[in-house]
């Protein structure tokens, strides 16, 4: 309620105005005319309207006590300005919990936005889940419908149609496997006559199996062999296999690791180590061993290094013509050849002449002079130690080089057309 100056001194009260703030004295100044200034402290300007009123008597003397000092004057002023501070501080704290309400809002109001949120994607995928129900329902209900008319199809079918494998059985003739070259065409014989489907003749052959060939074991060895599904064909799979571009790394490693395991289980190592020891000592053994000798270890099926060795060493005794000058399987890409290049000329000759007597003795095999490659031009029908041109290298590289001091030796383009073709024929 705003101030009346003009009401106030009708009824003067001093409590009330001991009371009066610095802008209701203000007013009050004005209203008596007042010498003053609004910039004055608060007590000066009481001072003053106290004096105005007493002089005015519209208050008695008493109220001259009310007047302070400036001493006064400046304690309560610092009081006042204290009383300010703490009414800041108190605006401040208002201000600060109202920030921390409305900050302690806002999360409460987006907790709730985000539950909402998870609560409508719950809903959404409920709502999915409940369509892919609903759709697979139908699904099913249309294979019903298709297998009720199948089956309503099947029925319509005329008899003759119809094949009873159960009741032909009876008419399939006895299985003997002393004679089975015979009976095979003895069944397909009594199949014709009798219009069995072909696609019945392997149950109704099943049927009458008996000793072997009822053997599930020995069956599915036969059909494995048959399709080249035996070890050496699963491991040379695994050794052979190779990276696709279209193929990741994963799906690399684990075609690779499927491989293996194939191998490893047609070769029955039952995760032992020792058979696996034995597996890989062999292979390597095998790498390292004449095309012929592991053709022959192949047939055999031997089983551990030590087997092979004592195989070998009798394959090597009884074929030894065949295993002069070639000591290494020359057949697998994956491993280098192990044979040393000489490079002593000496030696060299003398090999010469050892598998030259050799290869034009009329025993030398043109079956075995086809197979031989020479581990330095990589070309058939001749080995290391009678290429010419590794002989042609180290005459190179033994011959000594001519100082400053010496004539260098001209040699004459003038040769004959026979020396030169005969050098050609070489390089």
């Amino acid at each position: 309620m705003a101030f009346d100056a003009g009401k106030f001194l009708k009824t003067p009260d001093l409590e009330g105005f001991d009371n009066l703030k610095k802008e209701e004295l203000v007013l009050l100044a004005k209203h008596l005319k007042s010498d003053f200034k609004v910039s004055m402290r608060k007590q000066i300007i009481k001072n003053l309207v106290i004096d105005k009123l007493v002089d005015t008597e519209i208050l008695g003397e008493e109220a001259l006590e009310l007047k302070v000092d400036n001493i006064d004057a400046f304690k309560l002023k610092q009081l006042e300005l204290e009383h300010e501070l703490k009414l800041k501080e108190h605006e401040f704290k208002l201000k600060q919990a109202e920030m921390e309400m409305k900050e302690r809002l806002e999360i409460e109001k987006k907790r709730k936005e985000d539950e909402f949120k998870l609560k409508e994607l719950e809903m959404k995928e409920r709502e999915k889940i409940k369509e892919l129900e609903m759709r697979e329902r139908l699904e099913m209900e249309k294979l019903k419908i298709e297998i009720i008319k199948e089956e309503s199809n099947s029925k319509v079918q005329s008899k003759s149609d119809y094949f009873d494998a159960a009741k032909n059985i009876r008419l399939v003739p006895r299985f003997c496997e002393k004679t089975v070259d015979k009976y095979f065409p003895q069944f397909e014989k009594i199949a014709r006559n009798l219009n069995w489907p072909k696609p019945y003749w392997t149950t109704m052959l099943q049927s009458v199996f008996e000793e072997k060939s009822s053997d599930y074991d020995t069956v599915k060895q036969e059909v494995l062999k048959a399709y080249e599904l035996v070890p050496e064909a699963y491991r040379q799979k695994f050794r052979s296999y190779k990276k696709f571009d279209s193929q990741t790394y994963v799906e690399f490693a684990r075609e690779k690791e499927d491989l293996f395991v194939k191998w490893l289980t047609s070769k029955k190592t039952d995760n032992n180590f020792d058979n696996l020891r034995q597996l890989m000592l062999l292979e390597e053994f095998k790498q390292c061993v004449h095309l012929d000798l592991k053709t022959h270890l192949d047939d055999k099926t031997v089983g551990t290094i030590h087997d092979a060795a004592v195989i070998s060493d009798n394959y090597t005794l009884s074929h030894k013509r065949s295993f002069k000058g070639q000591n290494v399987n020359t057949s697998s890409g994956n491993y280098k050849n192990q044979s040393t290049e000489r490079t002593d000329s000496k030696p060299v000759a003398q090999n010469k002449s050892q598998s030259s007597y050799n290869m034009s003795s009329p025993k030398f095999d043109t079956f075995e002079k086809k197979s031989l490659i020479c581990a330095y031009c990589k070309k058939n029908g001749h080995l290391m130690a009678d290429c010419f041109r590794l002989q042609k290298k180290n005459e190179r590289d033994n011959k000594p080089k001519s100082s400053a001091c010496t004539t260098p030796y001209i040699t004459s383009t003038l040769e004959c057309p026979a020396s030169q073709a005969f050098k050609s024929s070489f390089l």
